[in-house]
């Protein structure tokens, strides 16, 4: 039967951490191992020692503060590396409730998915404002028309991962991974499902000090992964309202000179002249782009190849520094760097 490794990234989380790691299920019907891995992203408040006095299987701490997408894609690698079968993320607040994972974990269980994403039904949750409720609304739209799925929560980040979906996605994002995992997920072909889960109110969050700067960043985040998997779309789609823009310049430009002669509009034809240039040239950006993308995939399936022969060959992290075992009654200490 499988093993199931239960991620938890971490910043400055001691307090919650007692009753995030208390609420973790112990077993599971149809796993076979299941194992913790805490991420301290350089916590200041003894973090990791909690986690270790918890009895948490593996620690992997950074030095400093990292962000949340590298932490994210720290625990994918190390729960690879440690051999898991099925990864699922959950935040350290204890805002997610832990007797979903099961539920969560099903849909891979069955064959039936790679990726599945804990649904909140956000329209229904009381701690969320009316501003916040339409955001998540059309927010969740958005990524599925970008990536192609229905996942109805795109920013909830209690999720699970098949070993074939941790091993392909690549965050590049500094910001969050919730919403890119799912572009690239769909870009990627993999399965994605969703569940109904429980959440609650812990603590303000701590990834975005207001709306408008999570949406800001998340738009951004958004627009550069699909740019990344579209550029085509994205280029050509740009260079063709601009060049529609000049044409209709021009057009307007040759009627009006014909129906009341040369009399100037001589900006508009500037303008129109200067929309068609900029429109060509995006164009041509997109063709350049496209193929960077193509190598890129190419990229992507020579990292895929490296990561599997690592695994394959017993690549482990007990020599990584950063990295600690919680599995005796005097644990080793942790490097003080990853």
């Amino acid at each position: 039967m499988p093993k199931l490794i239960i991620q938890i990234p971490c910043l400055n989380e001691a307090e919650q951490l007692v009753a995030t790691v208390g609420a973790l299920p112990r077993s599971i019907p149809g796993i076979d191992e299941i194992e913790f891995l805490v991420i301290d992203d350089g916590s200041e408040d003894g973090t990791a020692e909690v986690a270790r006095g918890l009895g948490v299987h593996h620690i992997v701490r950074f030095p400093q503060h990292q962000g949340l997408a590298r932490a994210f894609s720290a625990g994918l690698d190390a729960a690879l590396k440690l051999g898991a079968d099925i990864i699922v993320n959950t935040d350290a607040d204890n805002q997610y409730d832990a007797r979903d994972i099961p539920a969560l974990i099903q849909p891979i269980l069955a064959g039936e998915a790679d990726m599945v994403v804990g649904d909140r039904g956000p329209a229904q949750l009381e701690h969320f404002s009316p501003l916040k409720r339409l955001l998540q609304f059309y927010g969740s739209w958005a990524v599925r028309g970008l990536s192609g799925t229905r996942v109805p929560d795109a920013a909830s980040g209690f999720r699970a991962f098949d070993r074939r979906a941790a091993l392909r996605l690549n965050v590049v994002s500094e910001f969050t991974y919730t919403l890119e995992t799912i572009v690239q997920a769909g870009k990627k072909q993999l399965a994605v499902s969703h569940v109904p889960v429980r959440s609650y109110r812990t603590r303000p969050s701590r990834l975005f000090q207001s709306i408008p700067s999570y949406l800001r960043r998340s738009v951004v985040t958004l627009v550069r992964i699909y740019a990344l998997y579209e550029p085509i779309r994205v280029f050509w789609t740009l260079g063709g309202l601009m060049v529609f823009g000049g044409a209709v310049l021009g057009v307007r430009f040759l009627i009006y000179n014909m129906l009341y002669g040369p009399q100037g509009l001589v900006q508009s034809l500037i303008l129109a002249a200067s929309l068609v240039i900029i429109g060509v040239q995006t164009i041509l950006m997109g063709l350049v782009a496209d193929l960077i993308a193509s190598n890129r995939a190419l990229i992507e399936d020579g990292l895929l190849r490296i990561r599997k022969m690592e695994l394959r060959f017993g690549e482990g992290l007990d020599t990584e520094p950063g990295y600690h075992r919680n599995g005796g009654a005097t644990p080793a200490g942790e490097s003080p760097s990853r």
